[in-house]
């Protein structure tokens, strides 16, 4: 362990309301001897990162890892689920902002994800404010009101299960810095949900729950276990107090969730499939591979041979360990018109009836109006409080080639022009703070935006053709995004779009999308505009 020596961590921000109830000097004590111990490893997996995707860029393909075969083909088990994370048949998932936690906790589900990465814009109100909403949220001191309508906002007598989410390893805290560097925003969130919350969630008989997003590698998941390590014995408390679900949302991770889960094992809890961002991730993987280059997004469904073969060894894999195995997000929001409902709810049905039927022990919402829907499938349809008796061990192998499939359908105009409405939309918002969205029937966070970008960017390198005969070209995407900019500003008004960071939006989307060389994550340079 390092010797406490907070003395260089510094603030870049103006201070904000409830700032010192967060940052206080036990906070900053930990926070410090965290980083220190911690940051210099993450460079050098952050750093293998860009190593593993040269490799893939050169014309090699993700596969199973020879070396630890004796992992995957061992009989061994994570350590025992304790009572209160046995039953997630139905999360929903959302931002941190105050009312959203407590109409999250309200709402007809078995937990809530309190997200930190993708559906929030990490201003520094933001992230403070959200750490007092867990904090009070915790304590059952929550309360809300409204400042437009009045209303008022309560936490009701049994509240959902709570679960942070934190920020990636690959995305730093600039409003904090230690010995002259950013640190890294991961940490922050973990050391802070932590330090506020872990004595009374103690006392309420429960551990400290996390999600952690976009692992790419088994040595990712060591890290992370020996911060939760390192938290347990600074604080004297037993191991597996810290226990983690692990989103399986980047390509390379879908061929490492043994040896995820091994490392993890004294502290994981499951397996998600983060569909969209594993979208996101297959074409940003295989960016320089002409025959993986995806359709329209709206055809990247659950149904594609790749995907339902990346659910299905999720299942066998978890339950083989004793962990569970989540399902994906479903983004829809209730329409007012009856009729459209009805369709709406019957594509989620569906939709969440294949991951039971594959085997998934619960799964996301985005809107509690899809409660309702979807436990019928997951409460209703099924037997017990989870599906770990469903093994999938008389299936085939899953290979690297199904886990790599290309995915058939069009590339067309009308699907590229609204990819570049939503991600124009999308960016407008995140810069102003708001990282979730509801843009077209859809409850939109990071990974949407990811994909429609990522997907113009692809079939621009590619040189591929839309229905329409045109090749995707970098001035094609530009007129495009020119009259899309327009159509945008006549849906939101001139007050909206004057006010509502268009035009920054607008610039960055078209230096995304148009650079030589893929931008990893919008988030990054989108940080930059950000207070």
């Amino acid at each position: 362990m390092t010797t406490n020596n907070s003395q260089n961590l510094r603030v870049l921000a103006d201070p904000v309301s409830g700032q010192d109830e967060i940052l206080t000097p036990e906070a900053i004590s930990f926070l410090t001897d965290l980083v220190r111990e911690f940051q210099p490893r993450l460079q050098q997996l952050l750093s293998q990162r860009k190593v593993r995707q040269q490799q893939i860029d050169a014309g090699a393909l993700p596969d199973f890892d020879a070396n630890t075969a004796p992992i995957r083909d061992g009989n061994w088990k994570i350590a025992e689920l304790p009572a209160d994370l046995q039953k997630r048949r139905l999360e929903i998932t959302g931002p941190v902002d105050r009312k959203m936690v407590i109409n999250a906790l309200n709402a007809n589900v078995d937990c809530y994800m309190a997200d930190f990465e993708d559906s929030q814009s990490p201003t520094w109100q933001g992230v403070v404010d959200g750490q007092i909403n867990l904090r009070d949220a915790n304590r059952g001191e929550i309360s809300h009101t409204d400042p437009n309508s009045g209303k008022s906002y309560q936490l009701n007598d049994n509240p959902a299960l709570l679960i942070a989410r934190v920020r990636g390893l690959h995305l730093p805290e600039k409003h904090l810095q230690l010995d002259g560097q950013p640190i890294p925003g991961a940490l922050m969130d973990f050391a802070l949900y932590f330090l506020h919350n872990y004595q009374v969630r103690q006392q309420n008989g429960s551990g400290v729950y996390y999600y952690l997003p976009k692992l790419e590698h088994s040595t990712e998941a060591k890290w992370w276990s020996d911060v939760f390590a390192f938290t347990e014995e600074r604080f004297n408390l037993p191991t597996s107090t810290i226990r983690a679900t692990i989103l399986i949302e980047t390509l390379p991770a879908v061929f490492q969730m043994d040896e995820i889960l091994h490392e993890l094992k004294d502290h994981i809890a499951a397996l998600n499939c983060g569909r969209w961002d594993y979208i996101f991730s297959y074409i940003k993987t295989l960016k320089n591979h002409p025959d993986r280059v995806l359709p329209d997004r709206q055809v990247v469904t659950m149904n594609q041979p790749f995907l339902n073969a990346y659910s299905r060894l999720l299942v066998k894999t978890c339950h083989r360990r004793g962990a569970l195995a989540m399902g994906g997000m479903a983004a829809f929001i209730p329409s007012k018109d009856a009729a459209e409902n009805e369709k709406i709810l019957a594509k989620v049905k569906a939709d969440k009836e294949l991951e039971r039927d594959n085997g998934h022990d619960g799964t996301w919402i985005a809107h509690p109006g899809l409660a309702d829907t979807v436990r019928s499938v997951f409460v209703d349809g099924i037997t017990g409080i989870n599906q770990l008796h469903v093994s999938r061990a008389e299936d085939d192998e899953i290979t690297q080639a199904q886990l790599l499939e290309p995915c058939p359908g069009e590339r067309t105009e009308a699907g590229m022009r609204i990819n570049i409405r939503v991600a124009l939309q999308y960016l407008a918002a995140w810069v102003s703070g708001v990282g979730c969205v509801p843009i077209y029937g859809l409850m939109e966070d990071a990974a949407t935006a990811e994909i429609s970008r990522t997907s113009i960017w692809q079939w621009i390198k590619h040189q591929k053709s839309l229905d329409n005969g045109q090749v995707v070209s970098k001035d094609l995407f530009r007129k495009y995004l020119q009259q899309e900019a327009q159509q945008v500003r006549q849906e939101v008004g001139d007050e909206r779009w004057q006010q509502g960071n268009f035009a920054p939006a607008l610039r960055l989307l078209e230096d995304i999308t148009t650079s030589d060389d893929l931008v990893d994550f919008l988030t990054l340079p989108g940080y930059d505009l950000l207070s």
